[in-house]
């Protein structure tokens, strides 16, 4: 051993598994002439280099420089240790176990170009394999039941590596080194179809072929994936579409459509630079983009909207489904199918092949199964591009993105936050770290309640974390308060409660990493209140350095006739509020609900006189759907949001005078009158001004009417930064305008850019409110 030679350890965490990573120092090892070993611990991967101190130090300066595309270095840390004299060779060690992890769990990735490649060679013995992959693309989250991710510890476990596939797999300088779905059609899954009774009907490329050919002859295909299973059909065919929602008891709310390439996706949609991006990363979300006028989409797939969700092909099969697809459509013919969640609606989103048979077989005509198992379910994540930041805004966080964490401002205690009770998500700290779990969705069976069940556990098992504490939500009811009970009574910790608003608010101070107090603006549908009201159009003091908050005004309060009722049927609302202004019966002009609900509307002024069943809140998504009702543009919904998305639609945008929305400064806490805001709507109707003008003035008013109170307040708190969090922030409207106008009032603005703005960030706020409050005690 030279007298100058050093040897230095070095340890990484972050999302090094499963990336190549291994492979990669082995080779710049090899470039610099280094001995020693790297290894795969819980801790990290583990790096001794031994050589001279400029070959060390180019070492480790490539050791974060020329990263794999997929690697994501959160920490590293290095010392010098003794040289060993008898070391001639630098090698890969077997993985260790151990507890404490400080491993990031990587996500499932879109198929590379490599692989694609390898695919559509007829000269490969990978030729239209449906599994094929590298350490650069590929399920990985989906198959994995623990760390450090081998391929013992993943569904692949049952499947044997052949001599070939084996050789790659242990060659340093193959890029399957360590690819632990590594397969082929020898050795690998394999794909058949079959039938609604689960006849099996062909096998491999065949099944691929024979499921092309029925859907484009109009029939439903339920297709095992990557998280799950999607319900697919041909989406240019009205009446498939139409079939597809009929048995699927999905009347209106949108489908996802997925398209072959780019090009198809421009011929159906405007496709901006940031949605091209977000189309073609590693993550494949659905993107949320306009659509063309004359497009040949059938209407049906993406009705009440100018905008629909397209998604690429993310996994090998859909590759080989659209390759063979094309070929059957006519020339120029569009190849684009609708790939939808594999349940009926409110259900979780089927997994395997049994139980999509028993859940699904009334749904699909046949079935495309494979024998790789799925062992985390995982929908897929919708985005879009936010107007105001041109920055990616969720509206659905899942596939492709969890488990990834939300960095947190410094270390603190684990704790579990149960999220929601809708559009459940939950969440485990761990150091500077939060894991907010993917889109569960809403906790209204036993089927959603199970799989929120399997993920409380999987997630603590892979992440190897013990919580002090568990948080979740004010409202006594929530099948996550009666989880988070349980579990704080069984491990003997705090169960602490946050109410719905403030956890929004909390969150969204979270991502931002900011500290200290802002002005919380909470707009959503419903949130229990800290006086036994529904809560929903809020403006909030918080401070997350203090842990401090109070409810500094809302939205006026408006009667829900009729409870759960009202929510499906907004025309309650608004029958409800022009009562409360003193208008008990329509005049010259009836309203809009009238004829379809003429005896539900004559009984309501005696059922608001009695406050049967009649709840107040001061939802603003509640206003949405008044003001929607108010004017016929929907007066019953069939999904949540519908109301508010259709009066957004039909705005005339060249009006520019908003309706007055002044806040009433007479009563605590402050109250913005939205009476106003919608009697003044109410009395453009009157005199049969266009809806559209009637929608823009509406939205334009509560904008101004906002702006104008948090600037107000702001002033009178000293406060400088404004928080926007509530699913109304899925208004593409609001979250483009609404922004400029607190700024132009000199307030800075913090958004959502890791988490949806709806409830899918609820658990994130009270996990980073929990670890707080535990760490001032």
């Amino acid at each position: 051993m030279a007298a100058a030679t050093i040897r230095r350890k070095y340890v990484i965490s972050g999302q090094v598994q499963g990336v190549g990573f291994r492979p990669f120092v082995f080779r710049i090892a090899r470039e610099h002439g280094i001995t020693g070993t790297v290894s795969n611990t819980s801790q990290g991967v583990f790096i001794e280099a031994q050589g001279t101190p400029q070959a060390v130090a180019a070492f480790g300066t490539d050791l974060t420089d020329k990263l794999p595309p997929l690697a994501r270095v959160v920490s590293r840390t290095e010392e010098d240790i003794p040289p060993r004299e008898d070391e001639q060779l630098f090698t890969i060690v077997a993985s260790e176990g151990g507890s404490g992890q400080n491993v990031l769990i990587s996500a499932d990735v879109a198929t590379c170009q490599d692989c694609l490649r390898d695919m559509f060679d007829p000269s490969d013995r990978r030729y239209l394999y449906p599994f094929t992959n590298c350490t650069n693309c590929g399920p990985r989250y989906t198959i994995t039941r623990a760390i450090p991710y081998d391929r013992d510890k993943t569904s692949m476990a049952c499947f044997p590596l052949c001599p070939q596939c084996r050789e790659e797999y242990e060659n340093p300088m193959d890029r399957r080194f360590h690819a632990q779905p590594n397969a082929c059609p020898k050795c690998g899954p394999h794909v058949w179809l079959a039938s609604a009774d689960g006849t099996q009907l062909a096998r491999d490329t065949e099944a691929v072929v024979q499921t092309a050919k029925a859907l484009a002859k109009g029939h439903i295909a339920a297709i095992k994936g990557l998280g799950g299973f999607h319900l697919a059909c041909d989406a240019t065919a009205t009446a498939a579409v139409d079939r597809l929602r009929a048995r699927k008891k999905r009347p209106g709310k949108p489908l996802a459509v997925m398209v072959p390439d780019m090009a198809a996706a421009q011929a159906l949609a405007h496709i901006g630079s940031g949605e091209a991006a977000l189309l073609q990363s590693v993550e494949r979300p659905i993107v949320l983009c306009r659509l063309k006028q004359g497009t040949p989409l059938a209407p049906q797939a993406s009705p009440h909207t100018d905008h629909v969700g397209l998604m690429l092909p993310y996994t090998p099969l859909h590759h080989v489904l659209f390759h063979l697809y094309r070929e059957i459509l006519p020339h120029e013919a569009c190849a684009a199918l609708v790939m939808t969640s594999g349940n009926m609606s409110s259900e979780p989103i089927s997994l395997g092949n049994r139980e999509a048979l028993l859940r699904l077989h009334d749904i699909a005509d046949i079935f495309l199964l494979h024998n790789r198992d799925i062992l985390i379910r995982t929908d897929d994540s919708v985005v879009r591009v936010n107007p105001d930041t041109h920055e990616p805004q969720f509206l659905r966080r899942a596939r492709g993105y969890t488990p990834r964490p939300v960095f947190l401002d410094g270390e603190g205690p684990c704790v579990m936050a149960t999220g929601p009770e809708l559009k459940s998500t939950l969440c485990y700290t761990r150091g500077d770290q939060a894991f907010v779990s993917q889109h569960i969705g809403d906790l209204q069976n036993l089927e959603s309640f199970g799989f929120y069940r399997e993920i409380a556990r999987h997630l603590q098992s892979v992440l190897e974390v013990t919580p002090q504490a568990v948080v979740h939500d004010l409202h006594p009811d929530y099948l996550t308060t009666s989880y988070a009970e349980g579990r704080a009574q069984r491990d003997g910790i705090p169960a602490l409660s946050l109410q719905h608003h403030y956890a929004h608010i909390y969150s969204v101070l979270a991502e931002n990493r900011f500290s200290g107090p802002v002005l919380g603006i909470a707009l959503d549908g419903t949130g229990y209140g800290e006086d036994g009201t529904i809560w929903g159009g809020e403006l909030l003091y918080v401070d997350n350095s203090r842990l401090d908050h109070e409810r500094l005004g809302h939205l006026a309060p408006m009667l829900l006739p009729g409870g759960e009722a009202a929510i499906r049927e907004p025309w309650r609302i608004a029958q409800g509020i022009l009562w409360q202004n003193g208008t008990t019966c329509p005049g010259d002009i009836p309203w809009p609900w009238q004829e379809q609900f003429r005896d539900a509307a004559r009984v309501l002024p005696q059922v608001m006189e009695r406050r049967l069943n009649t709840p107040l809140t001061s939802s603003c998504g509640r206003l949405f759907d008044a003001v929607s009702a108010m004017l016929g543009i929907c007066i019953s919904v069939t999904y949540e949001g519908q109301a508010a998305i259709m009066l957004e639609r039909i705005q005339d945008m060249g009006v520019t005078a908003p309706y007055p929305c002044p806040m009433r400064t007479d009563v605590q806490p402050l109250m913005l009158d939205t009476h106003a805001l919608f009697m003044a709507a109410y009395a453009d109707w009157l005199q049969n001004v266009p809806a559209g003008v009637i929608s823009r003035r509406f939205h334009l008013g509560l904008m101004h009417g906002l702006a104008e109170a948090a600037g107000s307040l702001a002033e009178v708190m000293d406060i400088a930064t404004v928080g926007l969090s509530g699913g109304v922030m899925q208004n593409r409207t609001i979250s483009a305008e609404l922004p400029p106008l607190l700024r132009r009032r000199g307030l800075s603005v913090l958004v959502h850019r890791e988490l949806p703005p709806g409830d899918g960030c609820i658990s994130l706020g009270q996990a980073d409110w929990g670890r707080r409050m535990l760490m001032q005690q």
